[in-house]
C-alpha cells in the first residue's frame, strides 16, 4: 500500500493475464453484506470501447493509457428472484437442505421490497466499492498500477455499456495498467496520508 497511488498516466504496457487474473479473483471473493455480491464487475479491454468512455469521463488519460478497465455496477433492484438465486447457491454449494435458511431468505426479500429503488441502488453501490477497495490492494500485491475513479457521467456509461438492458448502473471504475514514469508527475510524490494518532481512536 507504501508502492501504489491513484497513478495518473500509464505506460500503455499490457497487464499480464495471470495478475490480472488474480485482481479479478480478488473481486470475485470480496466480502459483500449478506453475501449477496449486488453488483456486475465489467473487464473493458477494446480501445475503441474504452475511447468512448473516457469522452464521458473528463478525458482521464488512464482509461486509454492502461490495459485494462473496469467497471463496477451495481444492481439497480435488489429483486426477490436474485436474492433466490442466492440462497439456491448457499444450498447446493453448502449441501444444506433446501429451504433451510427459509427465514433468512424471507427477511432478506421482505427488508429490499420495502426499499425504494434508488435506496437499493445505492446500498448495492456501497457493495460494489468493496469490490473495489480489494481489486486495489490485489493491484498492489501484483505490482499493477491502479486508478480508482467517480469522476464520469454515469448515465452515459451506463448507456455506451447497455447497462440498462441488465439492472445494472455504473458506481464506480478502476483503470489497470503501469506507470508512466516519465509522462506521471506524481511518481515520486511523497505519500501523504494522515499519521496514526490523528486517524485512529482506540477505545
Amino acid at each position: 500500500m507504501r508502492w501504489r497511488y491513484a497513478t495518473k498516466r500509464m505506460s500503455g504496457n499490457e497487464v499480464p493475464a495471470d495478475k490480472l487474473e488474480t485482481i479479478l479473483e480478488a473481486v470475485r471473493l470480496t466480502a459483500t453484506s449478506n453475501g449477496l455480491q449486488p453488483f456486475t464487475l465489467l473487464l473493458i479491454s477494446d480501445l475503441e470501447v474504452r475511447k468512448k468512455i473516457q469522452q464521458v469521463a473528463f478525458n482521464q488519460p488512464q482509461i486509454v493509457e492502461g490495459s485494462h478497465l473496469l467497471v463496477f455496477a451495481a444492481w439497480k433492484t435488489i429483486s426477490e428472484q436474485r436474492i433466490r438465486t442466492y440462497f439456491e447457491q448457499v444450498y447446493r454449494e453448502r449441501n444444506l437442505a433446501v429451504g433451510s435458511l427459509a427465514g433468512y431468505e424471507q427477511s432478506l426479500i421482505k427488508r429490499f421490497a420495502s426499499m425504494p429503488e434508488k435506496d437499493q441502488f445505492e446500498w448495492a453501490a456501497r457493495q460494489a466499492y468493496i469490490g473495489l477497495g480489494s481489486a486495489l490492494i490485489a493491484a498492489a500485491e501484483e505490482r499493477v498500477d491502479s486508478t480508482p475513479m467517480e469522476g464520469f457521467y454515469p448515465e452515459e456509461v451506463d448507456s455506451i455499456l447497455q447497462l440498462d438492458k441488465l439492472g445494472l448502473g455504473s458506481a464506480t471504475m478502476l483503470a489497470l495498467g503501469y506507470r508512466d514514469q516519465q509522462a506521471d508527475p506524481m511518481v515520486h510524490a511523497p505519500k501523504v496520508r494522515r499519521p496514526m494518532e490523528e486517524l485512529l481512536v482506540r477505545i
